[in-house]
């Protein structure tokens, strides 16, 4: 019995090759089953005991890797770049906590009692926010600190280099495909820009910047930056987070190329962009973004461009929040770090497929909901919802809009379109009632 549209997942996983047909079989199940119960635990997503079995077997096998997992995701999420002129590659880190768990393999996190790891993922999206997916992913534990207090290892930042690399080797068999590489604070690393110029810069490069370095005649980057006149204006809106409420924003713009120190006894060319709020709400701080770059800023319009691919990188925020606490990683009851890395790879993609759903229904919401979701799945959200089935085709909003109702969403005209939370709440329980309509045609047959 099927829980779920095998559609996309059998085209998201074409290509799977884990040398073994029952494993790439196994994989294709368990990621069913996890799209279907997103929030449930392994036994619980499960359809039997055997079954549950079978994915712990699965999930300890140490002839699986997650790399060969998630290579056919990748393939796709390539191909769905091809289509786009312009791709944000969003680099950031997450920790996942499972302290008080005994899992083996597992290091320190912030503070070195607590233990857990480390995934560190490359997230393609559009400029206009659509998920494409996941292009790599550095997943680590951190060794505990020597006598001397230094962690033995490589340096966590060589991550930001290394994914920078891998974005520039992608770009060249994408070529009518710009990439831009955008990343927060920890990115900003003189030696990435300094590899990115060594390379030609085949991928753009945008950060966060965190140092307010020297520039010419001894002055402060960010000084010397807003020195000027500034360039312009942007307004948007800031969108509700967990501290704050949504509100209005009304930034300053300034834009300066300057030359900075390389590191290796040179100068680097860099472009430094300074937005800083005007008129903030008392009470409120104000909001300002200092960013550097590769690319040349001369007008307005360019410098607002990438503001609004620099707030992009919040989709990757999303994406994290998806799967702690949407598919509660951090629950997992495995017993080694290279089996909770397995299962990883696999809730990556439903998160990825959660996160989707939830943006093309607010971007493209007139797409036939049919190219998203089979009829069981349709048929099942108009009966939660006590909705009769419209006599043409419904839209992939209007079914997102359903499933986030079922979740707890409300749907009244103030309260926007529906976030991942209550999508991935609905999903679970839309699931369920598909794999009961089919149970019952099945039965009647």
């Amino acid at each position: 019995m099927t829980k779920v549209s095998s559609r996309w997942t059998e085209q998201e996983f074409a290509g799977l090759d884990l040398g073994d047909a029952r494993l790439d079989k196994r994989a294709r199940t368990l990621m069913e089953r996890f799209t279907a119960k997103p929030t449930a635990s392994i036994p619980e997503a499960c359809d039997s005991w055997s079954e549950t079995c079978a994915a712990y077997r699965f999930l300890a096998n140490d002839d699986v890797s997650w790399e060969a997992i998630l290579a056919p995701h990748w393939e796709r999420t390539r191909e769905r770049m091809q289509a786009h002129p312009v791709v944000l590659c969003i680099q950031d880190t997450t920790e996942l906590d499972f302290n008080g768990q005994e899992a083996e393999g597992l290091g320190p996190l912030n503070y070195e009692a607590r233990r857990g790891m480390y995934l560190h993922p490359t997230y393609a999206v559009t400029p206009t926010r659509e998920p494409l997916g996941v292009l790599d992913a550095w997943m680590w534990a951190r060794a505990k600190r020597g006598k001397d207090g230094v962690r033995p290892g490589q340096k966590e930042s060589a991550r930001w280099i290394e994914g920078y690399e891998r974005v520039a080797e992608m770009a060249a068999t994408l070529a009518g495909t710009r990439l831009v590489y955008v990343a927060d604070r920890e990115a900003d690393v003189v030696a990435l820009m300094r590899r990115a110029r060594d390379l030609d810069t085949p991928a753009d490069w945008l950060v966060r910047a965190t140092h307010n370095r020297s520039v010419d005649d001894g002055e402060k980057l960010w000084e010397y930056t807003c020195s000027g006149t500034a360039l312009g204006e942007i307004s948007f809106t800031m969108p509700a987070r967990e501290d704050q409420k949504a509100r209005a924003v009304r930034q300053q713009l300034w834009a300066r190329q300057v030359e900075i120190a390389d590191g290796k006894g040179g100068r680097l060319g860099v472009t430094c962009v300074v937005a800083r709020e005007v008129g903030a709400p008392a009470g409120s701080e104000p909001v300002e973004w200092r960013l550097l770059t590769n690319r040349p800023i001369e007008t307005v319009e360019q410098a607002v461009e990438l503001i609004e691919w620099y707030r992009a990188r919040w989709e990757i925020e999303i994406y994290f929040h998806v799967i702690k606490n949407g598919c509660k990683v951090e629950a997992l009851q495995l017993s080694a770090i290279d089996r909770i890395e397995r299962a990883l790879a696999l809730f990556m993609v439903v998160a990825w497929r959660i996160t989707f759903l939830m943006r093309m229904g607010r971007t493209c919401p007139d797409l036939d909901a049919a190219l998203f979701f089979d009829p069981d799945e349709i048929r099942g959200v108009h009966l939660l919802t006590k909705k009769k089935m419209p006599a043409s085709p419904p839209t992939l909003n209007e079914i997102v809009r359903l499933i986030a109702q079922v979740g707890g969403f409300l749907g009244r005209k103030s309260d926007g379109e529906p976030g991942v939370k209550t999508i991935w709440r609905g999903l679970s329980q839309v699931h369920a009632a598909a794999e009961t309509l089919r149970a019952l045609r099945d039965g009647l047959g």
